[in-house]
């Protein structure tokens, strides 16, 4: 498991009893409300009101401009094609334009690009395809920002473009009829955070000549999915949207939205965001990674019940697959990184496999900075020998950044601090990542510290289905606006049970005789190092659910750790590791002597060895060593035939006596210091 650290929220207590007073909430309520920053009256009103505050769509730039020119479009039948993209927003934001444009009688048609053929964004032959089928008109949704060159050739094709996208503009904008971005510094709009389909939808509401009430009443559900897919801050008129989005996804949904929820077999009796966000997306997203995301398209839009139970099913075996696809990868980097022992002290994780999918190295990459908290980079090699890469990165760590300073040895990149893409030949792999790992040692010799809020500090005689019925004010959840977290200290761990195929985990653990079942997601019982009796601490998140008429607590785990760590002492020993073995620094307190050797071996023959990872060990142990001091004393061990690490720590069958002083190992570290 990796280590986070946990910051408690700082509150003013004043703020939330006077808010708590004025506004006559739940005094609950108000503290997390101040906490996240929401501390005046006029604020929080706005936030807990479940009215509609819309802004004019044509505080965009070129509104105007693209409400004529679609207007003539319609009045004069000319053939219009939807040019989205492939992921949850692309495909809600095409399903949502495409629609509306129907509903006022327009000649529409859509076209979604293969994220394996034709790539991101918009490429000449997909131009060519659309050409072909007569259009006039190209309208862009949730992308075409960067389309400078396309752009160009769509109008030599004698077509032409309206562009709405969300992405961040670059040098020059594309040739176009109209250019409908939030991020433009000419629009004047006070909130810019909307996604692809957020845009779309101010579009709608332009071309509209009612209320926008009435949009939402017909197309909030889409705007809904596309937004919380996206993870764009669930603020201001992205807050009101999702929430009549909501209403509308839980009472009166679309044909297509209600197969879809069926297909989840989920047992909620109603969808909250966060069911959305972990139910609906990932469906959704599972077309256009394994297959192609016109089949998502086509089930948002489709009318028919039967049709749609088809295509909802369909979209769930691609689900299934993509999740089979995932594990399958996963699997395989933790064997290629077993056996390479770099990937301990690298900074940024690169590793490549061959016919690794493009539609979930992205993912896989995600898991890998979940496990290690450094950024990581999934590479896949296909048959031509052609190599594609996907990398995430934690908070503080600009990867975009660091993969720009490797452009000579890539093909091409793109992307944003915390995510992008690459492209590379397989013979500059070890090269890619070489120079990376450089550029973080020189920018990054200390790797930014990953933390956690938590919210509040609760006994577990707390966890009560009225605190979370007050939560509910609160939602929905999301970017900014996330789900809280309570902080459940010193609980002595009673019981650790598989559940699910043995993928995620029922613990149960009380305090002053009282219980708490928890269930952690997406953790194994092998990678669990904790036995029943030991006090730990749980950050949690807190839902309700339903069982036989009964309502309970339902208590999912986002992170768990030995109660009374000194998770500071950690770091900074840690970093004095990892700024040693770059040549940076010199501490005495890295070498483990005898004594140390000796706690160290003693403990892991008690044990028989040790199936966990080096951080875990170091918890074990810390009140004995410093982390450096259980790193060496470890590598000495292994040179010297005591142990062997593998995937895990095993003890040799040594008949005798290990002169540690003596290894390399120890040496080296000693000429050192």
């Amino acid at each position: 498991m990796s280590y986070k650290k946990w910051v408690n929220a700082e509150i003013d207590k004043a703020k939330a009893s006077a808010l708590s007073e004025k506004l006559n909430i739940d005094a609950f309520v108000a503290f997390l409300l101040v906490s996240r920053g929401i501390d005046n009256e006029l604020a929080a009103s706005e936030f807990l009101s479940d009215g509609y505050r819309f802004s004019s769509p044509y505080l965009f730039r070129d509104m105007d401009k693209a409400v004529k020119r679609i207007n003539r479009a319609l009045d004069d039948g000319e053939s219009i094609c939807i040019y989205g993209d492939y992921d949850c927003d692309g495909v809600t934001s095409t399903a949502l334009l495409y629609t509306f444009l129907r509903a006022l009688g327009g000649f529409v048609s859509y076209y979604i690009p293969n994220r394996v053929t034709d790539g991101y964004g918009m490429n000449n032959n997909a131009i060519d395809k659309i050409k072909a089928d007569g259009t006039d008109l190209i309208i862009t949704v949730d992308n075409g920002i960067s389309s400078i060159d396309e752009a160009e050739y769509i109008y030599s094709l004698g077509m032409e473009l309206i562009v709405t996208d969300h992405h961040q503009i670059g040098e020059k904008l594309p040739r176009a009829e109209a250019v409908i971005n939030p991020h433009r510094e000419d629009n004047e709009l006070e909130f810019r955070d909307f996604c692809g389909v957020g845009v779309a939808f101010k579009l709608a509401c332009a071309l509209y000549d009612g209320d926008v009430e009435d949009l939402l009443d017909d197309y909030a559900d889409y705007v809904t999915i596309g937004t919380i897919g996206d993870m764009v801050p669930l603020l201001d008129e992205n807050r009101t949207i999702v929430k009549a989005g909501l209403q509308l996804i839980n009472g009166d949904a679309k044909t297509g939205i209600s197969a879809l929820k069926r297909s989840t077999y989920s047992k909620a009796e109603k969808f909250s965001a966060t069911d959305v966000a972990f139910q609906i997306c990932p469906r959704i997203n599972a077309a256009g990674r394994m297959d192609t995301a016109k089949l998502a398209v086509d089930l948002l839009v489709c009318e028919d019940e039967e049709v749609a139970e088809c295509k909802a099913e369909q979209l769930n075996l691609e689900n299934t697959h993509r999740h089979e696809v995932e594990e399958k990868i996963d699997k395989d980097i933790a064997e290629i990184m077993a056996n390479d022992k770099a990937y301990q002290t690298d900074r940024v994780i690169v590793v490549a496999g061959h016919n690794y999918h493009k539609g979930v190295i992205g993912i896989c990459a995600a898991h890998l900075v979940e496990l290690y908290d450094k950024p990581a980079i999934v590479i896949g090699i296909d048959d031509e020998g052609n190599a594609t890469g996907s990398a995430r990165s934690v908070e503080g760590f600009n990867i975009f950044e660091a993969i720009s300073s490797c452009k000579d040895v890539l093909t091409h990149f793109g992307g944003h601090p915390l995510a992008a893409g690459l492209g590379l030949n397989v013979k500059d792999i070890s090269a890619f990542r070489k120079k990376i790992n450089d550029f973080a040692k020189t920018n990054y010799p200390v790797m930014p510290i990953q933390s956690l809020k938590i919210d509040c500090k609760l006994s577990p005689f707390y966890l009560t289905t009225d605190l979370v019925d007050n939560l509910i004010k609160l939602e929905p959840f999301g970017t900014d606006n996330t789900q809280p977290v309570f902080g459940l200290y010193n609980l002595t761990l009673n019981s650790v049970t598989p559940i699910g195929d043995g993928k995620h985990l029922k613990i149960e653990a009380s305090k002053k005789g009282k219980s708490v079942r928890m269930v952690k997601f997406r953790t194994t019982l092998d990678e669990f190092p904790y036995k029943p009796g030991q006090s730990l601490d749980f950050a949690v998140k807190l839902s309700k659910n339903t069982f036989k008429g009964k309502e309970y607590v339902s208590v999912q785990i986002v992170d768990f750790r030995k109660s009374g760590i000194d998770i500071d002492k950690f770091y900074r020993e840690k970093n004095d590791y990892l700024l040693f073995k770059l040549g940076k620094k010199n501490k005495t307190e890295l070498y483990p002597d005898r004594n140390i050797c000796a706690v160290v071996y003693k403990f892991l023959k008690s044990k028989n060895g040790y199936k966990y990872k080096l951080d875990d060990l170091y918890f074990e142990l810390s009140n004995y060593l410093t982390y450096g001091q259980l790193a060496f004393a470890l590598d000495a061990f292994e040179e010297a035939g005591l142990i062997n690490r593998e995937n895990t720590i095993t003890l040799n069958d040594v008949k005798t006596k290990a002169n540690l002083e003596r290894t390399n190992v120890l040496t080296v570290l000693k000429g050192r210091l």
